[in-house]
């Protein structure tokens, strides 16, 4: 380099300021307010992440296939609005595109062409999984290709936490990726996971497995919740848990239907029925005490067929729920659908319930000709009742005595 052309650089380096690190800040009359652009006004944002979660079989990857027919058709959202035609990118750890998706989607009606799946990534030659740490910007590049993205599905969302899933800092910089490619392609993020299986009448947002992180990151979490009807038929209802940028109550009932949407092709798709009120932890209450209730009935149902044997003194009875935990209104549920027969058993006496004659006879014992079985059965009777007691008291009292409690 000539001395000329060494004092020039020499000049232009002094007069060149200095790389200045520190905080940007951005004045508030810089700024220019915007309102939130929706792909499913209240239900789904552009440039947002979203959390699809509830309880294994709730058809939470079929309701988000509906959604991907819905944006690849221009079709409706269930509340009857119109959906502006756009493409979906699907990313999915679970099922296969081909004999699973695919056919979801064409069961919902959609647009095909419009459907692109994340198989993988080539590097150097070489087919490897996607990882997004790694193959985000890789993604991004080939959603500007395509054009038009409006949604994109990562199911499980968990799939893109490759640390720990419960710990708050790991999800928080997983996730930021796939808010970050939201955000700049303009499209709904919606990532599906399960519920925990603790946590039964919590808010539903911190029943979402793994790290509270999940929930805390996206935007609105949606709900997918199962009840039963007063004829025991399945209710099921796709609610919003949590929104922070929309109004968070109100659903959508909704069934699972199994149709064939080519020869030989099986695929399950949503029916949507009827909007439906409340907040999606009212709705995830019920849902909670139907499933509470029907154990708690057929263990009571279990408790009377043992106590019942013989019959039983009211008080005895309510005595002994008591002490097994059991509810009363539980144990007067049960007693009906047991047609459990009640009597008085006389002018100072209280009241006795008994099973009735067809509840009583004992299950038939296989002896396979076995003449010691016989032999024990024909000396103490099927029902005991030769012995002056129940089977029951037999069992009370080793010697096979009566003791004077269960008389």
């Amino acid at each position: 380099m000539s001395p000329g052309l060494e004092a020039v650089r020499a000049s232009v380096e002094a007069a060149a300021p200095e790389p200045i690190n520190g905080v940007i800040l951005i004045n508030g009359a810089d700024l220019k307010p915007e309102p939130i652009r929706w792909l499913w006004p209240g239900w789904l944002a552009l440039g947002k992440l979203h959390i699809l979660a509830g309880a294994p079989g709730e058809g939470k990857t079929t309701i988000a296939m509906e959604m991907a027919a819905t944006v690849t058709a221009g079709g409706h959202w269930p509340d009857g609005t119109q959906c502006e035609p756009g493409n979906v990118l699907i990313w999915s750890g679970e099922d296969d595109p081909a004999d699973t998706l695919l056919p979801r989607l064409l069961a919902a009606g959609a647009d095909r062409t419009r459907c692109s799946f994340v198989s993988g990534t080539l590097i150097k030659g070489e087919v490897q999984s996607f990882d997004p740490a790694r193959d985000m910007g890789a993604l991004e590049e080939q959603a500007r290709v395509i054009g038009g993205v409006k949604l994109l599905i990562v199911d499980p969302v968990v799939s893109a936490v490759r640390g720990d899933s419960h710990k708050n800092t790991e999800v928080r910089r997983a996730l930021q990726p796939v808010v970050d490619l939201a955000s700049r392609i303009d499209a709904a993020a919606v990532g599906i996971t399960h519920f925990s299986k603790a946590g039964a009448g919590a808010d539903p947002a911190s029943r979402v497995v793994g790290s509270i992180a999940f929930a805390a990151v996206a935007r609105v979490v949606l709900v997918a919740a199962k009840v039963r009807n007063e004829n025991g038929e399945d209710r099921r209802v796709l609610a919003r848990g949590k929104s922070n940028i929309g109004p968070d109550e109100g659903g959508f009932e909704y069934s699972i239907e199994q149709v064939e949407p080519s020869p030989g092709i099986v695929a399950s798709r949503i029916a949507w029925g009827q909007s439906v009120a409340g907040t999606a932890r009212q709705l995830l209450a019920e849902a909670d005490e139907q499933r509470r209730g029907a154990t708690a009935k057929g263990e009571a149902e279990s408790f009377l067929r043992d106590r019942l044997i013989a019959p039983m003194p009211v008080n005895a009875l309510m005595r002994e729920a008591a002490e097994a935990g059991h509810a009363w209104h539980t144990i007067r549920r049960a007693a009906d659908s047991l047609r459990v027969v009640r009597r008085k058993g006389g002018l100072k006496e209280g009241w006795y319930w008994e099973l009735p004659e067809d509840a009583q006879k004992p299950p038939k014992v296989p002896t396979q000709n076995d003449g010691h079985l016989r032999q024990k059965l024909g000396t103490f009777g099927e029902s005991g009742d030769e012995a002056g007691c129940s089977p029951a008291a037999h069992r009370a009292v080793p010697n096979g005595g009566c003791s004077e409690e269960v008389l």
